[in-house]
């Protein structure tokens, strides 16, 4: 990724804390320790049993029995919970801090949950269908947050964002850097190839385009796109049950329509 983001001034509305991004970023966090506790043995039986090989789920290949872990199909999602090192990990998670608050802010929490697996297996399966014959395992959360970013460029173009551009702190707008992001993802995929660099780059276009598409369902009808218009004021995300506890005890001043309020 050619540029970290740090912060971002773009604040949440709907929801408090963004407990799934948190979760992600922790289960992520979690699994990398365990990783790096392993010897490279075990290793590298983890990343063959959980890493998503693309001809073992065209079925083009098989692994040997004892490398199995589980079927083909879900190395799509157990893929995305491993990392390659510390800065694939430092890097997948400061995007997914920085950006994942607020497309969950603008989802719900359950929502953006299925909405996050959803852009990693769309990103794994674009990666599968550019080289499908590869042998090689795919592991990270790149494709996932790539999906994650493309949200992100639909929701709030216009918000700002922490870059360090050599040694030198710039705030950028968002538009600017996930359309350069992309960009590079782009241009590497027709320069390098399918994984040039050890990086799977269609997998980060394919999410990055899926997050773009399925934000428009996911998120919630009154959210504005592009960055325009404003919530109704009062808004909260809440679970249907709270409503409907809330409209019986008439503490919300009447009924509300919408599963979410």
């Amino acid at each position: 990724m050619p540029f970290l983001p740090l912060h971002d001034d773009q604040p949440r509305v709907l929801i408090q804390y963004p407990w799934v991004t948190w979760g992600l970023i922790a289960v992520c966090s979690l699994v990398f320790l365990h990783q790096a506790s392993l010897t490279p043995v075990e290793g590298a039986r983890l990343i063959f049993g959980l890493g998503m090989i693309p001809a073992t789920v065209t079925g083009e290949g098989q692994l040997e029995p004892e490398l199995v872990l589980v079927p083909p199909w879900a190395t799509l999602v157990t893929a995305t919970f491993l990392h390659g090192g510390w800065m694939h990990l430092i890097a997948n998670m400061l995007y997914l801090w920085v950006f994942g608050d607020n497309v969950e802010d603008a989802m719900g929490h359950w929502r953006f949950l299925a909405f996050y697996l959803l852009c990693g297996v769309i990103a794994g399966l674009a990666h599968i269908a550019a080289d499908p014959g590869s042998a090689i395992p795919t592991l990270g959360a790149s494709g996932a947050i790539s999906g994650v970013l493309g949200a992100a460029l639909i929701l709030h173009p216009k918000s700002r964002v922490l870059v360090p551009v050599i040694v030198i702190p710039l705030y950028l707008p968002a538009w600017a850097l996930l359309i350069f992001w992309i960009g590079f993802q782009v241009w590497s995929a027709a320069t390098a190839g399918p994984v040039g660099g050890g990086i799977a780059w269609w997998e980060h276009i394919g999410g990055f385009v899926a997050g773009a598409l399925l934000v428009v369902p996911f998120r919630h009808r009154a959210v504005p796109l592009f960055g325009g218009g404003a919530l109704p004021q009062g808004l909260r995300l809440r679970p249907r049950w709270r409503r409907r506890n809330a409209e019986k005890d008439g503490s919300e001043g009447g009924p509300k329509k919408g599963p979410w309020e």
